[in-house]
Formats: C-alpha cells, structure tokens, sequence
C-alpha cells in the first residue's frame, strides 16, 4: 500500500509550459541537436537538470515568471496523445519506503555515480523536478477520467523539441486536482490499492531513497508502451570475421523483427539472427540476454564494455533510420534492433527479484514512450529527521 500526498512547490505559468518542460535528462545526449535547441531556450528546464548551475537556474526561472509557486496539495492528471494513441497517469507525491517493504518494485539495478548526481541536484535546488515512472495494476483510469471531466485542464500543449526525442508532436493536457478533493481522495485510493512498479526512473527514486526523503515525485499510471531498446556496436572482433560462426538470414530491411529473433544491419546489408536457445529463466529467456550471451562473445565483447560509447550506443525502436545512420557513417560497425519487452516479461522479472535482489533485468533492455516530460511540476520534497 503507497500512500500519495498532493504536490507542493513550483509549477510552469501556464503561458510558458511548452518553453519550460523539457525530456528527462538522461535521454539528452551532449552534443546532440536536442542538447543545443534546449540549452539555446533560458526557459527550459534543462538549465536545472544538466546545466552548470541549477540553483541559479532554477531561480532565474522563478524571476522571470516562468515558475510560479504552488502550496495548495494537489494530484495533476497528465494526458498525452501521439499518432493516434494516448495515455494517462498522475503526477503525486509517493511515499518512500525500502525496497523489502515490497510497496515500490524495481526491476533494474541502479549505478553509485547516476545516484550521487541526483542527489547532489536535489540537495543544490531543494526539488525533485523528474518524475519516476511507476505502473499499477489497481483501476486507476476512472478516477483520472473523473477528473479530466469536473473541469478545463490547468495546462493544454503541445511540444516541439526536433529530432532526437519520441516526445516531439506529443500533445499533452494536465488538470489539477485538489488532494483534498473526492476526486483527489479517489486518485489516492487507487494508488494504494497494491504495489507500484518502477517502469523508468530507477536512479531517481533509488536517489530519493539514499537522500532521506519521505516522498518523491511520481507519475503513475496503469498502461505504458515499452519500445525496444536498440543499440549499435563495435566489436573488437570485426562482424565481417564473426559471421561465419553465425547462423545468419538475409532480410528485406533493417526492422524490429519477431520475438527471439533480432535484425542486424551493416554497410554491406541486412540479416536475420534466430536465438539457439531460449531459458526457462524470466531473465535469461528475455532477447537482450539472449543477444548476450549468443553474439556478443562472438564480436570479443563481455558484459563491461556494453556501458563503453566506444563499443555501444542506445535507441528505441522509433530510430532505426538514425541507427543505420551511424552505421553508414562509419561511427559504429553493426546495428542490432530487438523485438520489445512486454509488460508482463518486466513484471515477472520484478517480482522474482522481491526475493532475490540479483534477479533484475539487464541494463538497457526497455524503453518506455512516450517519456514523461520534466517540470510540468517541480516537488518541494522533505527529508526525514
């Protein structure tokens, strides 16, 4: 059961939304063309996530009116709509408990470095401005339906951020609902109705939990789309040596492929690659341990360079042109895409890890879209004793 409180602290002016919120951090590349149009905006949000100097960031966006504060406690219901599709959840404030408690479910492990610097920028701006994204399994949609239609929503947007990010021409709709409301009370309801599972986020809350906060800043929600994780290589092993030890297919074009197959694409084409054996395990029969354990041994990579920029870079599914780009560029050798997640897959993966910690899903094997944007809402967090 994970108790919510309403958020308090800073939220956009209206007026300025679109400018303000930006993608969450670590999906910003430096020097990318996403990295120069955000820093090249005073507005966004970014300035506090990645810049130099996020307190003076922050209170810079505070004197020029972009942020306004909000201490009345209140759920906001986030809509976003893309391609014909939509999703809803609530940003609130959850409660923030030891993983044994089994109310907050990871499925990922988290890395010291990410987490210091989460909560370095915590403590540097007494905030929490990026939301973990969590999954329920309880019927919270009617309740957010409920409120999206007792009033006109606080925030109606749209976001442009270019190239780069699945969060370009994404609309987005957010009402603010008093937690102290039927409606707010029926939003809190819901949510402790079972455990939370970590879907994306895993440094920012394992931050909160190693900063001594009571609660963090969550968007929970009951669907997600899980894209696959993509990812392009250089082995120290060159492909063109590697493929005869390969049981390799010619395909039509580089595309996300069939469940324990994967797709991979050179200068000289396109292949189909079929898992030799797939596990019984919830973490051994998922493909990107498969890929793994049957081709990367092949290209002279171990688990430790799959974290290196000089052997690996990551994508979604949706950026299989920019992929074959770099590949074609000469950046990198090969292209592997992989077929997707489900959320039953990660779910299974969570909850053989309550009792053994070591079961966890591999780094890089999920990516949820759209992402949740960050600073639609800026948490005024409160730390324990």
């Amino acid at each position: 059961m994970v108790q919510t409180r309403g958020l308090v602290g800073l939220r956009p002016d209206p007026s300025r939304i679109a400018r303000v919120t930006a993608p969450p951090y670590d999906v910003i590349k430096e020097g990318s063309p996403l990295w120069a149009r955000l820093f090249g905006d005073a507005d966004s949000m970014v300035h506090v996530s990645l810049g130099p100097d996020p307190r003076g960031a922050l209170e810079g966006l505070r004197a020029r009116g972009a942020l306004v504060a909000d201490e009345t406690p209140a759920y906001y219901v986030y809509e976003q709509r893309w391609g014909g599709e939509a999703r809803t959840g609530v940003l609130v404030a959850a409660a923030v408990t030891d993983y044994a408690a089994r109310q907050i479910i990871r499925h990922e492990k988290t890395f010291d470095d990410k987490v210091k610097g989460r909560v370095a920028l915590a403590n540097a701006i007494d905030h929490t401005i990026g939301p973990v994204f969590l999954l329920t399994k309880s019927s919270l949609g009617e309740a957010l339906e409920r409120a999206k239609a007792e009033a006109a929503p606080l925030y109606d947007f749209a976001t442009d951020f270019g190239p780069g990010t699945d969060l370009t021409g994404v609309a987005s709709r957010v009402w603010r609902v008093l937690a102290d409301s039927p409606t707010g009370a029926a939003i809190a309801a819901h949510i402790a109705g079972g455990p939370l599972y970590i879907a994306d986020g895993h440094h920012r809350y394992h931050a909160a939990l190693k900063n001594g906060q009571t609660h963090v800043l969550a968007y929970v929600t009951e669907g997600a789309r899980i894209l696959a994780y993509d990812r392009v290589v250089n082995g120290r092993v060159p492909f063109e040596t590697a493929r005869a030890a390969l049981d390799l297919s010619p395909c039509a074009a580089f595309a996300t492929p069939a469940k324990h197959e994967f797709c991979l694409y050179t200068k000289q084409g396109s292949w189909t690659l079929r898992a030799e054996r797939i596990p019984a395990d919830v973490v051994g029969r998922l493909d990107c341990a498969i890929l793994e354990r049957e081709l990367y041994p092949h290209l002279g990579l171990e688990h430790r360079h799959i974290v290196d920029p000089a052997h690996f870079d990551y994508y979604p599914e949706s950026a299989l042109d920019e992929m074959k780009a770099a590949v074609d560029a000469g950046k990198y050798e090969l292209a592997i895409a992989l077929h997707p997640v489900g959320i039953d897959e990660l779910m299974a993966v969570a909850d053989a890890g309550l009792d053994d910690p070591d079961v966890v899903m591999p780094e890089k094997s999920t990516f949820f879209s759209p992402k949740v944007l960050t600073g639609i809402f800026l948490y005024r967090h409160e730390r324990r004793g």
